[in-house]
């Protein structure tokens, strides 16, 4: 009996990538949603282009606070021993309540691969982590 709910997560990580990718035309921003259900990002994956900007919707759907923080390895070495106990200043790094969605535009400036991840404690070490790809 879990094939609506699974069929609808599918759903929403495609339309996601593709919106990532696509930007929706050259002067609209790109959009995607990024879910938080049982402690797990759905997509695992978006896109971007560099330069432009990505207004990402996290949508948190579970009944405890996570966190999304994206970038390079040296932010994420920094966050796994860091005491910031709320982010809502960088748009990089923010801060998801409870049943609650929060959204952030972000323009990325190089093409890479960057690592998304909760870094509240055991939240990575389940399985909380995604991939933005920026492209050219």
């Amino acid at each position: 009996m879990d094939r609506p709910p699974r069929l609808a997560a599918l759903t929403l990580a495609a339309a996601g990538l593709l919106l990532g990718a696509s930007g929706c035309g050259d002067d609209a921003p790109a959009e995607a949603t990024i879910g938080i259900r049982f402690s797990r990002f759905e997509p695992e994956a978006v896109a971007a282009t560099a330069g432009k900007p990505v207004t990402i919707t996290l949508r948190n759907d579970d009944p405890i606070e996570h966190e999304w923080i994206v970038g390079p390895d040296d932010v994420h070495k920094r966050h796994r021993t860091d005491t910031e106990p709320k982010h809502d200043q960088i748009p990089t790094e923010v801060t998801i309540p409870p049943l609650s969605t929060r959204t952030t535009t972000i323009t990325f400036d190089q093409p890479g691969d960057l690592k998304y991840i909760c870094h509240l404690p055991g939240h990575e070490k389940y399985g909380m982590v995604g991939t933005l790809s920026v492209t050219e």
